[in-house]
């Protein structure tokens, strides 16, 4: 897993100007209005639910983070929303929701056998039959990491009227589907970048299917992007919608 920057509280309140709203956000929320009971694993800021019960979702929302200084920033903006700290390992529940939703390419921080295993493991059991799991990883074929270097620099404004640059580089792979890099943050009125190293691995499409299997869950559709277009060799993302089996 990944020692990330956004665990500090300062770079946490930009969070959400680093990640603006896009399709993928749009295209998560469709889902959760039309469910119930939403889990969002890894919920960073919250983003997502606080949108849907800005719009009067009535349902039970809950986002789990690890972070505590991203749940800082998400209980400012929807108090209502259950927000808890832990993960799949610290926070359990059986047969709760009948949405659970991994954005932000979060589950490619699953490195190991066992954590994706035990992360599936957990979504099923917090799962109502016929439940669904909604997530979505970078597609190896489109080789992504290839863009990923420090002469592509993202630049945002925060409300503070600060300025933060943020870039990315390789330090190793692909080598058996795992590709490390760093992500540095700098500001000017920061005494020393703020620097995350993070390690994801890519999975492709029979590799997912055995993995859901193994955890009681099926792929339902998969898409390769967020327009809900087929899956290609091009394709830059794999969408998967899963449910819960009997």
């Amino acid at each position: 897993m990944s020692a990330h920057p956004f665990n500090d509280l300062a770079l946490a309140a930009h969070y959400d100007a680093l990640n603006p709203w896009g399709p993928g956000d749009d295209f998560h929320l469709g889902l959760i209005r039309a469910a119930d009971s939403v889990l969002d694993i890894g919920c960073g800021t919250g983003q997502l639910l606080r949108r849907a019960r800005a719009e009067g979702h009535p349902g039970r929302l809950t986002g789990l983070d690890p972070a505590a200084a991203m749940l800082v920033h998400a209980r400012e903006g929807a108090p209502d929303v259950e927000w808890v700290l832990g993960d799949t390992r610290s926070r359990r529940w059986k047969g709760d929701f009948a949405l659970a939703v991994m954005t932000g390419h979060a589950f490619q921080q699953l490195i190991r056998d066992e954590d994706i295993r035990q992360c599936l493991g957990a979504v099923r059991e917090a799962l109502a039959e016929g439940g669904r799991f909604v997530f979505e990883t970078r597609n190896p074929e489109a080789r992504p990491w290839e863009r990923w270097t420090p002469d592509r620099v993202h630049t945002i404004s925060g409300a503070d009227g600060a300025e933060i640059r943020v870039h990315h580089e390789v330090t190793h792979g692909p080598a058996g589907g795992l590709v490390g890099f760093t992500e540095t943050y700098t500001c000017a009125s920061w005494p020393a970048p703020r620097v995350g190293r993070n390690t994801l691995r890519f999975l492709g499409p029979g590799e997912l299917d055995r993995f859901l299997a193994e955890a009681g869950l099926r792929t339902v559709t998969r898409y390769g992007d967020w327009d809900h277009s087929p899956l290609t060799p091009a394709s830059p993302e794999i969408i998967t919608v899963a449910e819960a089996a009997p």
